[in-house]
């Protein structure tokens, strides 16, 4: 990777650009495989309409499925849009109920609610918990501001406090939430009696029971749009099952199913990597689903602790007399809280740390001024592409020759690194201390820009005070798949010392992807064939030639096994997707009649355990346990009830799945139906898995120099940079 071009990726990821949350126009529901674009992982337009459930169906790295296979797409017969037609924006602001001093007192009453909660380190916290304090008073200054009739500055959140110094003593282990307790069997037989009264597919009784929880059966009858809670479920099948319970008095206007649709379409957003969306922008999603008093409808959520409201200045401060600029921001309780306690860590690391060390010696070679910032700073940043990869692993081993305890982790499984996952769940990684925390005092996270914001979170939460955090990536790459844009947000803020690296990938192939990540996609000179394109006209020869370069051409041309080599594709849907791909590759390298799950002993497969997690494996053999499969040496066994919607087979995938990986060879295909899929970070993530050889499937034409030149990752809506910018201000100004 080229200076030039890790700096501009660097300049451009620091600076977030600000998101297109326009609502699109609602759209046919279009059939789950109809296209081989993969959903985008990265926010645009705020879902609304038919538009958002068509871009939720093909969800990243697994489709789940209800338990018999059925869709949650069949729940009602009648389940078009409830909606006659949608409505305006609402209304203008609702007058101020009170004066400044009780709006203040409000704000502060809820401030102090979030305050104890984080205090508790108890886990993820329940989207839908209500609130206390004067949420009316909080509604007025929220309308007051988005209708400029009063200014801004006193209505919301305050300069936080600076973190506070190293406690004189251990702190007592934090307490850990126990698991929420698995449905009962009469729990479930009563959702799914519910479930049959309003013409659901009664498979849905388990997820809604375990959504709901124990009293779900009593829930779904008295507000039936609760069935939102279930993953897969949409508002127009939604409104089908309301009807059929609640009869025709379940209209668009229904204060439940408004209520309902605020959470669903915070959650739709988060799926696309939004932590909150701004005020006007999910008033209009509302009007799309036919809400008529959509402000009004937001409003009450805010006074009923559905969600929570946030200000946050745009620009730079006004000067005296001025107002400053705001833009209002709604968000779900759970990533609200995780923002903002990753942001505490992050002070907390950056401004605790005092004990800077003399590592002068150590600093030679290319990892020199990573070990020379990490040396005296709690919280460190570094750039680079895949070759940079080699300057964390410098900074380690001057770390271990200081006698410090030193961890690497990564996103996916990687030389000398634990995963993220395996770390946090402590099958791996150096354990926890007495306080709860990870026994180290250094830990170098590589892949940062697929940490999202709730891993983050507990991430940072789990190092330390006095340790160091190096966060690494590559930021021409695709984000998370979780919400957030938490590397993107820490390079912004500037809140601590940002090393961009000077190591060039090497050869054709970083000199291709080193022109992709500032938009040019240059002809490179390959003498070893490293870069092929081979054109093609349409999907089926698409396949074809896919097939053919990895069972037979690569191999015999570079000596690498087909084994090694990684077909890379867009989607899964389509007639040139990830299945098509996958049963062409299964029929020609490991044909069988699928016996375990449409599974044979030797089939490549990924396992995908979460959201944003695909983990390379072998299916072994099956039994009454369920699917077991080998992952690097690792056995792994995955019950038989899951293995639909967490297995699927692995010589095709697509590069969200891939990122954080390389291999020997890839291939990538781009048919014809993929234009539209196409960026230039996706395009840069795709070409960078290869190691000594590229092919590139072509068939799209000018869409790729296209999607190179000018298709930019799109923008995600969170608030991180600002109140890491805040923390730190509030910091520098503490006396000593």
């Amino acid at each position: 990777m080229s200076t030039d071009r890790q700096a501009a990726q660097a300049a451009s990821a620091a600076s977030p650009p600000t998101p297109d949350t326009t609502p699109a126009q609602p759209q046919p529901q279009p059939p789950t495989d109809a296209g081989a674009a993969e959903p985008e992982a990265a926010g645009g337009a705020v879902p609304s309409g038919e538009a958002a459930e068509a871009e939720a169906a093909e969800a990243e790295a697994a489709e789940p499925r209800s338990a018999d296979g059925a869709a949650p797409g069949s729940i009602a017969a009648e389940g078009g849009e409830a909606a006659g037609g949608a409505t305006g924006a609402g209304e203008g602001a609702q007058p101020a109920l009170s004066e400044a001093a009780a709006e203040l007192a409000a704000q502060k009453v809820e401030r102090e609610r979030i305050a104890r909660r984080k205090a508790e380190r108890q886990g993820p916290v329940d989207a839908g918990a209500k609130l206390s304090g004067k949420a009316a008073d909080l509604l007025a200054a929220v309308r007051a501001v988005e209708s400029g009739e009063k200014p801004s500055p006193v209505y919301f959140d305050e300069a936080p406090t600076a973190p506070r110094r190293a406690p004189e003593a251990p702190a007592a282990p934090r307490p850990v939430r126990p698991a929420a307790p698995a449905p009962t069997a009469a729990g479930i037989d009563g959702v799914r009696a519910v479930l049959a009264r309003g013409g659901a597919p009664e498979a849905l009784a388990v997820q809604a029971a375990t959504a709901l929880g124990e009293d779900a059966a009593e829930q779904l009858a008295h507000d039936p749009w609760r069935l939102l809670a279930v993953a897969g479920v949409r508002p127009t099948q939604a409104d089908g099952f309301a009807r059929a319970l609640l009869g025709p008095g379940a209209g668009p206007g229904d204060e439940r199913r408004a209520a309902a649709l605020v959470g669903w379409l915070l959650e739709q957003a988060a799926l696309k990597g939004h932590t909150a969306l701004e005020a006007p922008a999910l008033e209009a999603a509302l009007a799309q689903y036919g809400v008529p008093e959509p402000a009004e409808c937001l409003e009450q959520a805010i006074g009923e602790g559905t969600v929570l409201v946030f200000q946050e200045p745009l620009g730079p401060p006004a000067v005296e007399g001025e107002e400053q600029p705001v833009r209002v921001l709604v968000g779900l309780e759970g990533y609200a809280l995780a923002e903002e306690s990753l942001a505490d860590g992050l002070a907390r690391l950056a401004n605790t740390f005092d004990d800077p060390a003399d590592w002068e010696k150590a600093a030679t070679g290319p990892g020199a001024e990573l070990v020379r910032a990490v040396s005296g700073h709690g919280l460190v940043t570094h750039t680079g592409g895949e070759a940079a990869r080699a300057e964390p692993q410098a900074l380690l081993e001057a770390a271990r020759d200081q006698g410090l305890r030193v961890c690497l982790a990564a996103h996916a499984p990687a030389p000398g690194a634990v995963t993220v996952a395996d770390l946090l769940s402590g099958a791996a990684g150096p354990g926890r201390d007495a306080d709860g925390q990870f026994a180290v005092d250094l830990l170098v996270v590589l892949d940062a820009p697929q940490l999202d914001v709730e891993t983050a979170a507990a991430l940072v939460e789990s190092v330390p005070d006095g340790a160091r955090l190096v966060l690494s990536g590559d930021p021409g790459v695709l984000g998370s798949a979780g919400p957030g844009r938490v590397f993107g947000d820490v390079l912004a803020a500037r809140a601590c010392p940002q090393l961009v690296s000077r190591t060039p990938d090497p050869g054709p192939i970083g000199e291709l992807v080193s022109g992709i990540g500032i938009g040019e996609l240059n002809q490179v000179d390959a003498p070893g064939k490293e870069v092929v394109i081979v054109p093609v006209r349409d999907a089926g020869e698409a396949v074809h030639r896919a097939v053919q370069l990895v069972a037979e051409s690569v191999p015999r041309a570079f000596g690498i096994p087909a084994d090694a080599v990684q077909v890379i594709t867009p989607g899964h849907g389509g007639s040139a997707g990830t299945r098509a791909l996958n049963a062409a590759l299964k029929e020609r390298l490991n044909p069988g009649p699928g016996r375990f799950g449409g599974f044979d002993p030797g089939d490549r497969v990924v396992h995908v355990p979460s959201p944003g997690r695909a983990v390379p494996a072998r299916v072994v053999s099956a039994d009454a346990q369920g699917l077991h499969l080998d992952a690097a040496g690792a056995r792994i066994v995955v019950p038989k009830e899951q293995v639909e919607s967490q297995v699927r087979h692995g010589w095709a995938v697509t590069a969200h799945q891939a990122v954080g990986a390389r291999w020997p060879a890839a291939v990538v295909v781009l048919p014809g139906d993929a234009a539209q899929a196409l960026s230039r970070d996706w395009v840069y993530t795709a070409f960078g898995r290869a190691e000594r050889h590229l092919s590139v499937v072509h068939g799209v034409d000018q869409a790729l120099p296209r999607a190179v030149a000018e298709v930019l990752p799109k923008p995600r809506t969170t608030r991180l940079t600002g109140l890491l910018r805040a923390l730190v201000a509030a910091a520098q100004e503490q006396p000593e």
